[in-house]
C-alpha cells in the first residue's frame, strides 16, 4: 500500500491512527454518556454536541495560522497531542457534580485538536513534490490510518462499557490513545523532517522545496475557488455528523439492541466500510488515471456529495416503516445500510478536498487554508447540533428528508461552479 510513497506517511498515518482512536472512542459514547449520566434534553445534548464538534473543526483555522507564523507544523502537531491527552484525562474523571472538569476536558480537546488536525494534514501534502499524480491516492491511504483507529474505537469503548458499565473508562482509553500518538511521531520524526517548516516561517528547519511565486490576481483566484469548496463542504458535513447524534439516537430508541451491537457500537461501520472500500476506489482511480480518464478532485466531490443525499435517503424509509415510533423494533440493517452509502460519498469528500486545498492553496497560506477546510468542518459539525434540536420536534422522516434535500442542493452548487474548480486542481 506504501509502495512508491514517501517513508514519512507511513509515519504519519500510525500518528492520526491513534489520535483518531482516542477521539472517536471519545465520540461514540459522547451522546450517550450526556443522556445517561446527566439526563439532559435532546435540545441540550444538541447544542452542547455541535458547539464542541464546531470548535474541534474551528481551532484548526488558528492551529494553521500558528504553525504557518510561529511554531512550525511539527511543533505544534506535540503541543496540540499533549493537549488533547489532558483533555480526555478530565473527561475521564468528570461527573454530573464535577460538570467543569466535563468542560474543561472538551474545551481542551477542541483545542488541541485544532493545532494537530490541519498540520498534519498539511505535512501529508508537503511529502510529495508540486504536480504529483500520487497526491490524491497519498490523502486516500492517510485517510484509511483515519478511519482504522475510528472503526477499532467503538468497539473497544463497547467492551469497556460492556465490562464497566461506565463510559468514563472510555474517555481513558482515549487519553492513552494520544499517548501512543506521540510516540509514533516522534520515533518516526526523520521520516517527514524535510517537510516540516512552512513555506514562510520562523522555524529553523529548512524545507527543499522551491518557494513558488504568484500574482495577487492568481491568489486570489485561487482563494475564491477554495472559498466556493468550503462552502459546499458545510452542507456535507452537517449531513454527515448526524452520525454522532441523530443517527445515534435511532439506534439508541428505535433499533433493536444485542449485547454486541450496542448504539454506540454503530459508529464502527462507517470507519470499517471505509478501510475496506478505499483499496477499491483507490485501484478504480489507478485504472482510470493510467487511462487517462479520471475524474477531477472536485467531481469526485460532486459524486461524493450526491451519494451522500441518498444515504439519508435511506432513513426515510426506515423512518415511515416503523422508526418514527421510537420503538426498539427496527432491523439494524437500516442504519448499516445508510453506513454503508455515505461511507462511499465520504470517500470522495474528505481526503479529495484536503487534496484539493493541498493543491490550490497559495504556498504562503498553506496552513490557513487547510484550517479553513476544517473551519468549513466547524461550520458544518455545529450547524449538525442546531438541527439535531429537531430531532424529537420533527417526526423522523422529515428530518431525514430535510437533510437530504440539503445535499442535494449543495451537489447542484458544486456543478453550477465545477468548471471554476477544476481550473487550478484539474
Amino acid at each position: 500500500m506504501f509502495k512508491n510513497h514517501p517513508r514519512g506517511l507511513t509515519t504519519l498515518f500510525f500518528t492520526e491512527m491513534w489520535e483518531r482512536f482516542g477521539f472517536y472512542t471519545m465520540m461514540a459514547v459522547f451522546t450517550l454518556y450526556m443522556d445517561e449520566s446527566f439526563k439532559w434534553s435532546d435540545a441540550d445534548k444538541a447544542d452542547v454536541y455541535g458547539l464542541f464538534l464546531g470548535a474541534v473543526y474551528f481551532f484548526p483555522i488558528l492551529g494553521g495560522w500558528i504553525a504557518d507564523k510561529f511554531l512550525g507544523y511539527r511543533n505544534t502537531i506535540r503541543v496540540g497531542a499533549v493537549i488533547m491527552m489532558c483533555g480526555y484525562a478530565l473527561l475521564a474523571f468528570s461527573a454530573l457534580n464535577r460538570l467543569a472538569l466535563f468542560y474543561g476536558g472538551l474545551a481542551m480537546i477542541a483545542f488541541g485538536n485544532g493545532l494537530f488536525k490541519a498540520n498534519i494534514s498539511v505535512l501529508v501534502g508537503k511529502l510529495y513534490p508540486p504536480g504529483s499524480k500520487l497526491k490524491d491516492v497519498g490523502y486516500n491511504i492517510f485517510y484509511m490510518g483515519i478511519n482504522i483507529g475510528a472503526f477499532i474505537a467503538p468497539l473497544a469503548a463497547t467492551a469497556l462499557h460492556n465490562q464497566f458499565a461506565n463510559y468514563n473508562v472510555s474517555f481513558g482509553a482515549a487519553s492513552l490513545g494520544m499517548i501512543i500518538s506521540m510516540a509514533i511521531f516522534q520515533l518516526g520524526r526523520r521520516t517527514y523532517q524535510v517537510s516540516e517548516a512552512p513555506e514562510s516561517s520562523a522555524a529553523t528547519v529548512s524545507n527543499p522545496q522551491p518557494r513558488v511565486e504568484m500574482s495577487k490576481k492568481e491568489e486570489w483566484e485561487r482563494l475564491a475557488s477554495l472559498g466556493i469548496l468550503f462552502l459546499i463542504a458545510i452542507f456535507f458535513w452537517m449531513a454527515f455528523y448526524q452520525n454522532g447524534f441523530a443517527l445515534t439516537l435511532f439506534a439508541q430508541r428505535s433499533t433493536v439492541e444485542y449485547s454486541f451491537l450496542r448504539p454506540e457500537t454503530y459508529q464502527f461501520f462507517g470507519p470499517f466500510f471505509i478501510v475496506m472500500l478505499t483499496p477499491v476506489i483507490v485501484s478504480i482511480f489507478n485504472t482510470l488515471r493510467k487511462r487517462g480518464k479520471e475524474p477531477s478532485s472536485a467531481s469526485k466531490i460532486f459524486s461524493g456529495i450526491f451519494i451522500a443525499g441518498t444515504s439519508l435517503i435511506v432513513m426515510v424509509f426506515a423512518s415511515l416503516l416503523g422508526g418514527n415510533l421510537d420503538q426498539n423494533i427496527m432491523s439494524p440493517a437500516w442504519l448499516i445500510s445508510s453506513y454503508l452509502v455515505i461511507t462511499v460519498a465520504e470517500i470522495l469528500v474528505s481526503p479529495m478536498g484536503l487534496s484539493y486545498v493541498s493543491k490550490v492553496a497559495p504556498p504562503r497560506m498553506g496552513g490557513l487554508m487547510m484550517g479553513c477546510w476544517f473551519g468549513a468542518t466547524a461550520l458544518g459539525a455545529y450547524s449538525s447540533g442546531l438541527l439535531g434540536r429537531f430531532y424529537s420536534a420533527l417526526a423522523h422522516h422529515e428530518y431525514f428528508l430535510l437533510l437530504a434535500g440539503l445535499l442535494f442542493a449543495a451537489s447542484l452548487l458544486v456543478l453550477l461552479f465545477l468548471k471554476k474548480l477544476n481550473r487550478f486542481a484539474g
